[in-house]
């Protein structure tokens, strides 16, 4: 069975250290993407579109700069894109899906823990399930290196990014021949 993410209904937020003290979040816009399971819901294939020029920390000028080429380099490559590779129940709702990411053209592995709830019924008669996802990966493994070192040694922008998403996702309808 075919599920697509519902982009009103799914946030994508990240977190990275800045300056060794602080933690800087923000957030990205779902494009589009699916899920695919077999008869007894069990997730089988993920693929997911972000828009990388939809970056947003809540400062305009530090946006632009994670928009440009020395971060997403966003007009060039306008999507980050995730497909799943092999998914793993560990029970209770709970995978372990492990895929490639690809950011800036340069696609490496990715591994997430994911925590499924549903299916429900919506009011207007919709299948839904939900899933909440989480990962981390090193932004030098995909070519953004752009950094400053502090005086005291630090990176003023730290390597590890850690990210959450939380999706809806609706079942597909079949079409009806007329």
């Amino acid at each position: 069975m075919r599920w697509n993410l519902d982009p009103a209904h799914t946030s994508i937020t990240f977190s990275v250290r800045h300056m060794m003290v602080a933690t800087v979040r923000g957030s990205l816009n779902l494009k589009e993407g699916f899920v695919e399971t077999d008869e007894s819901g069990k997730p089988l294939r993920v693929e997911a579109r972000l828009d990388a020029r939809s970056i947003h920390t809540g400062v305009a000028d530090r946006d632009n700069h994670l928009r440009s080429p020395d971060f997403l380099d966003a007009e060039r490559y306008p999507e980050i894109v995730f497909r799943s590779e092999k998914i793993t129940p560990l029970g209770e709702g709970r995978y372990r899906v492990e895929g490639e990411l690809t950011i800036r053209d340069v696609t490496r592995p990715l591994v997430l823990e994911v925590e499924t709830s549903g299916p429900i019924k919506d009011p207007w008669g919709n299948e839904r399930l939900a899933a909440h996802f989480e990962g981390k990966l090193n932004r030098k493994d995909f070519g953004l290196t752009w950094n400053m070192v502090l005086e005291t040694g630090g990176l003023l922008v730290g390597e590890e990014v850690r990210f959450s998403v939380d999706a809806e996702v609706v079942a597909a309808r079949e079409a009806v021949g007329a």
